[in-house]
């Protein structure tokens, strides 16, 4: 009943946003609510799960929301984002920019902790949108699902595929292999999908964006001021150097999880490259530079924006991990273990197909990516021995089925919708839709992949 139970839970959400119209936070603690006590958890555990779940998810990830908003917010008051998508835009034209931004996101990112990514790059997203047209936003939402989440998954050391490749026995040299075989493409296809649908009217300016966010009030206001100083001639630094903040932490944080994965890391570069720290040093950084060009109070102003969309971006996400958490404290994954068992004697296909819809099913009820990688590959692990199909495949085909449908059970799901600006419907369309496109593209991929090794 327990899969009743969380299907139920999460319909009701759905539909309690898209057709009630309620608050997407009490959706999500009411569906929390309903869940816990239809499970069994009782009153007290239910409500301590919830609280557990929100304080563990801003446990995780608050810092780095906060210091990412705060970055961006310096940045755009520097016009260093509008610069640097004027010269993507002139160098790359507005129709490659998103196939470009998903499939380096994808190549050479994945190294960088996705909600870190998302943080950094829902900016730019928003500022070339309008340079594509009128579904712009859309696009350019799609390309950032496909770039950090693709990696994730297939590409080493993103955090998805290293927890596979070490659950199944897989070295992580052959696994990068595999996945960039896999993982660029996919992107790739992903995208030019994805821009087919939009230019059938997927995408509806009016329903799937949202304009009222307080995160693109504050954005179209200090547009506005950052042109009125631009006709004075603003101090505002070279583009190279005004886009530091973003460069450095990524650098840092990318060298710590190279470093990890290659057993080469020690205490001190583990705190260099810690993601809380390496954004901490960016905003230090944005800072100093906002305070040399804009002065006080510029900066106070550029800062007291970030601080106003910071709040929301956090109850919301911290809410949405509740949900993940009152599911995880179910036996779902004990209940799936007994539905799914490998089939020793299967052929290459139908362990491909296996390997998926176990990931595929934990994930939609679960809503991380990451746990129901690692739950699929404890329950596939046992018998990979058994079956005749390369190890790295299987790895593949879990994490595809991981990607599949992140939904709003997810906390990356509300980070993503209040971040790119975009509603509930949106985030459902740009986010759920792109994450399914791209699991279902890599499947036929990974099933080649499968047959010829």
């Amino acid at each position: 009943m327990i899969v009743l139970y969380s299907a139920l839970a999460i319909l009701a959400v759905v539909v309690l946003i898209i057709v009630l119209d309620v608050d997407p936070m009490i959706s999500l603690v009411l569906g929390s609510l309903g869940l816990g006590l239809a499970a069994g958890l009782g009153p007290t555990t239910t409500l301590a799960t919830i609280v557990e779940g929100f304080g563990s998810i801003m446990a995780e990830v608050g810092l780095l929301i906060g210091f990412g908003v705060l970055i961006g917010s310096l940045l755009f008051a520097m016009q260093a984002l509008q610069r640097l998508v004027a010269g993507l835009l002139r160098l790359l034209g507005a129709r490659r920019l998103p196939y470009a931004m998903a499939v380096v996101m994808t190549t050479l990112f994945p190294s960088i902790y996705v909600d870190v990514q998302l943080v950094l790059a829902s900016p730019l997203a928003r500022s070339a949108a309008p340079q594509i047209g009128a579904r712009g936003l859309g696009l350019m939402g799609g390309a950032v699902t496909a770039g950090i989440l693709v990696g994730y998954v297939f590409v080493v050391p993103g955090l998805g595929t290293v927890s596979i490749a070490g659950l199944l026995g897989v070295p992580l040299g052959t696994m990068l292999v595999y996945g960039l075989l896999v993982g660029p493409l996919t992107a790739l296809l992903t995208v030019a999908v994805f821009a087919l649908v939009l230019r059938a009217g997927f995408w509806s300016p009016e329903k799937d964006e949202d304009p009222s966010e307080s995160l693109l009030e504050a954005e179209a206001l200090a547009e506005r001021e950052a042109g009125a100083e631009g006709a004075k001639g603003p101090r505002v630094p070279p583009l190279a150097i005004a886009l530091l903040p973003v460069l450095v932490p990524l650098v840092m944080i990318a060298t710590g999880a190279t470093l990890d994965a290659v057993g080469a890391s020690n205490p001190v570069l583990a705190f260099l490259g810690d993601p809380a720290l390496a954004l901490f040093v960016g905003l230090l950084g944005a800072f100093v530079l906002a305070r040399t060009s804009l002065g006080r109070e510029g900066t106070n102003e550029a800062l007291a924006k970030g601080f106003d969309t910071t709040g929301q971006i956090l109850l919301i996400t911290g809410v949405g991990g509740s949900l993940g958490a009152v599911i995880a404290a179910t036996d779902l994954a004990d209940v799936l273990s007994a539905l799914f068992t490998a089939d020793a004697g299967a052929p290459v296909v139908v362990t491909i197909l296996l390997a998926w819809v176990v990931a595929a099913v934990l994930h939609l009820a679960i809503g991380s990516i990451s746990v129901a990688a690692i739950a699929a590959a404890g329950i596939i692990g046992p018998v990979l021995s058994q079956v005749d199909v390369a190890p790295p495949v299987v790895g593949l085909a879990i994490g595809a089925g991981a990607l599949f449908a992140l939904h709003v059970n997810s906390n990356f799901f509300w980070m993503f919708q209040s971040l790119l600006g975009v509603s509930t419907r949106g985030a459902l369309k740009a986010l759920t839709f792109v994450t399914s496109l791209a699991s279902v593209i890599a499947l036929p991929l990974i099933t080649v992949l499968g047959l010829v090794t």
